[in-house]
């Protein structure tokens, strides 16, 4: 029987995950929010320039949100591809749209897996983990910068009701990277989000491509030392140090070690002149997760009287630029250095 399927949220990685699926002969639904993307979509499908291969270019049906109002059918399952701050009202937009036996799956950064569950029900949620990048500032294309060998996803079950229905979802986003079944997909998450403190916010600042920014003397200290307290504060909150994106326990065996390990794990798949997703909201006055990233674990240290104001640091000029009081520039990395505490 074929499901229905849909996409909420085109955005740069929302549209390399459906290309793929429809390149594989997946029947998917697209929906987003930018009129332009959805516009140019409809017009010359979507095109996705590929690391390894041709581009790819498939025909699509895409959405405005204002079309889901006309839907008659409920969707088996229903791919999140939004900001982490979008999350909330994403959920309850869909949840009438979604089957009863159907299942929400947050394809996201940060830890919003229990609010989804919140809103459409637990045993209509799987998380996610995601580790693929790409950029989008032209409607309708997509500049895609992991190759699928390089692409990882991790998806698991967070109740009872939904055990042993991850593999209706590795059979869809293995199109797309490698995909693995991870018991503890709330330890895998914040595991994730440790590799966004130390690679997203810190890098963006600077304003510069990835894999330029990454060479600025002083930043990866800073970026180890980011990786560190977001290990404090996931143990704090009882998540597990565990292996992903393809490492092995072996390779995080020595907690002292593990920022490092996942920061080179990471870098190592960088592309010359790549840009972060969160260096682009920058530049286009959006919102940016920074403070659902860097900001909830300098919160959680904070309550728990630890030191966390590294990551404290990078939210505030994070802040700072989103409100036009400083550019992303080099020299940011100096301001945080005047925020951290001496030793």
């Amino acid at each position: 029987m074929t499901k229905n399927i849909a996409i909420l949220g085109t955005g740069a990685n929302g549209s390399c995950i459906a290309a793929d699926l429809i390149d594989a002969g997946v029947d998917v639904t697209l929906i987003d929010y930018w009129p332009e993307h959805v516009e140019a979509m409809r017009a010359n499908g979507l095109r996705i320039q590929m690391i390894e291969t041709d581009d790819l270019h498939v025909s699509v049906r895409a959405h405005h949100l204002t079309d889901v109002a006309t839907f008659s059918e409920k969707f088996d399952i229903v791919l999140l591809v939004l900001k982490a701050y979008d999350t909330e009202w994403a959920c309850h937009f869909i949840k009438p749209y979604l089957k009863p036996d159907g299942l929400l799956v947050g394809v996201q950064n940060g830890m919003v897996a229990e609010e989804i569950a919140e809103i459409v029900g637990p045993s209509r949620t799987l998380g996610c983990v995601v580790e693929l990048g790409s950029e989008l500032a032209t409607p309708g294309f997509v500049e895609r910068n992991t190759t699928r060998d390089e692409t990882w996803f991790g998806v698991g079950s967070m109740d009872p009701s939904t055990e042993g229905r991850e593999d209706e979802i590795v059979d869809l986003l293995r199109h797309t990277g490698n995909v693995d079944v991870v018991p503890d997909i709330l330890s895998a998450k914040w595991m994730k989000l440790i590799v966004n403190t130390m690679i997203m916010t810190p890098i963006a600042i600077l304003g510069l491509p990835t894999n330029e920014a990454i060479e600025v003397p002083g930043l990866r200290a800073l970026m180890v030392r980011l990786g560190a307290e977001s290990l404090l504060a996931g143990e704090s909150l009882g998540h597990e140090t565990i292996p992903i994106m393809g490492l092995t326990v072996e390779d995080i065996a020595n907690r002292d070690t593990v920022p490092e390990v996942l920061m080179d794990e990471l870098t190592a798949r960088l592309r010359p002149g790549g840009l972060n997703t969160l260096l682009m909201d920058y530049r286009r006055g959006r919102k940016t997760e920074a403070t659902l990233v860097n900001g909830i674990v300098a919160d959680e240290l904070e309550r728990l009287g630890h030191d966390g104001s590294a990551n404290a640091a990078v939210t505030a000029i994070s802040e700072r630029i989103t409100r036009g009081e400083l550019e992303p520039a080099i020299t940011n990395l100096d301001l945080i250095q005047e925020m951290l505490p001496p030793g």
